[in-house]
């Protein structure tokens, strides 16, 4: 069993019970989808087989390319063309790439960027950060030459909480915000 799964099933699950006194524990609140995402504004085949390949090395799963929905003139961009690649991840996989993130990106705060400030009155219980350096994944680092040219990594959480004081517990406790 992942460390990551171990520690939400005894740690995180406790504090959660205790804190918001819960009837019944299959709604206690969990990250249950990450989604990652490379987007290009004017892609070029080698970027986008880069990126596919870094998210491939990444999650050590197959990811899709992202067609246009509408054709963007001023870019030259035609209708069904790719735009960039994404890839979804859940159970294992998401564990697996959540400990990857956390030991080797989550360390150092200066490497990430948060895409919004978080708002309780508008809440959804998402969550998306912005990677500035792609080559800080050891994969990725070791073939410098390949994927320098990566544009940002787009990372976005979801979870299934209900309200804003569980999904600010939920990314505090997997130290994903220091606040």
């Amino acid at each position: 069993m992942n460390y990551l799964k171990n520690y939400y099933n005894n740690i995180v699950k406790y504090d959660l019970i205790n804190k918001f006194q819960y009837k019944n524990v299959n709604k206690l609140p969990s990250i249950h989808t990450v989604i990652l995402s490379f987007n290009y504004k004017n892609p070029k085949l080698k970027q986008l087989i880069s990126s596919l390949i870094a998210l491939e090395l990444i999650t050590a799963q197959k990811p899709i390319f992202i067609k246009s929905n509408v054709p963007i003139i001023t870019l030259k961009i035609r209708k069904g063309n790719p735009v960039g690649c994404k890839i979804t991840l859940r159970n294992y996989s998401l564990n697996n790439f959540l400990s990857k993130l956390m030991n080797e990106i989550f360390c150092d705060p200066k490497l990430i960027r948060s895409h919004k400030k978080l708002n309780h009155k508008n809440f959804l219980p998402v969550f998306t950060l912005k990677l500035k350096n792609n080559l800080n994944f050891k994969v990725l680092e070791t073939h410098y030459q390949i994927f320098k040219d990566l544009s940002n990594l787009n990372i976005v959480l979801i979870t299934n909480s209900t309200n804003f004081s569980e999904f600010l517990f939920l990314l505090k406790s997997y130290k994903i915000l220091n606040k």
